[in-house]
């Protein structure tokens, strides 16, 4: 049984996904908190494999709760829940250890293959959702091509260790491309493409894959545009 923790003040939302999950014979809600403080406390004291985490909660909000999850070693995995039209903080909210991020609006089965897909170890990723992240982001990332600002050396450097494959690898996975569709892409096995992609998720210090797509936008391999286009 998947165990799944909900963190959001809005409690009639809460409610109504308490009711999705729990109609699943392999998943089930383990605890709901109200803000991120809270939440920080329930997985402590009964501790869930997958927290869905709204971003804007009073008090502490999603973000700090995520960072402080991922600094105290839990090993739940994080889905940060968000609306666009009102939620600037996304990639920050990536970049503090989120497995992945779903609308609000997203509907009950897509919702529920994404806790599933997460509690796999993948990251909820596609090349759509990627396009719908980096079209209300934008103005966050700057209006140009590239990124905001050059990479730091520290950035520069796990560039650089990656090999020739390695980068063809990770800007396949920055545009949104399955294990599968890179071992078609690269006339590779999917054995091979696995190791690949382990070893660009060490060099670069990433999480998941939805970290690698952040690392590879910053350094440059791939812009806005690469992205948006998908596979």
């Amino acid at each position: 049984m998947i165990r799944v923790g909900l963190a959001d003040d809005q409690q009639l939302f809460t409610a109504g996904l308490a009711m999705v999950i729990d109609s699943q014979s392999d998943l089930c809600v383990a605890w709901q908190a109200r803000d991120g403080a809270e939440a920080v406390r329930a997985q402590q004291e009964d501790p869930a494999e997958l927290v869905l985490m709204d971003v804007q909660m009073p008090g502490t909000d999603g973000l700090d709760a995520t960072r402080t999850l991922v600094a105290s070693g839990s090993r739940c995995r994080v889905i940060v829940l968000t609306t666009f039209d009102t939620d600037e903080y996304v990639v920050e909210g990536i970049e503090a250890g989120a497995a992945g991020f779903l609308l609000k609006s997203t509907p009950p089965e897509e919702l529920l293959a994404a806790l599933r897909t997460v509690h796999r170890g993948d990251s909820v990723i596609s090349a759509s959702s990627t396009r719908r992240l980096l079209q209300h982001v934008r103005p966050l990332l700057g209006g140009g091509s590239g990124p905001s600002s050059p990479p730091d050396r520290e950035l520069r450097r796990a560039s650089e260790s990656l090999t020739l494959r390695e980068r063809e690898v990770l800007v396949a996975v920055a545009r949104g491309s399955t294990n599968t569709e890179i071992c078609d892409l690269l006339v590779l096995s999917m054995p091979t493409v696995k190791t690949h992609v382990g070893n660009v998720l060490a060099k670069t210090g990433s999480r998941d894959r939805v970290q690698a797509v952040l690392f590879a936008f910053r350094t440059g391999l791939v812009d806005r545009e690469d992205l948006l286009r998908g596979p």
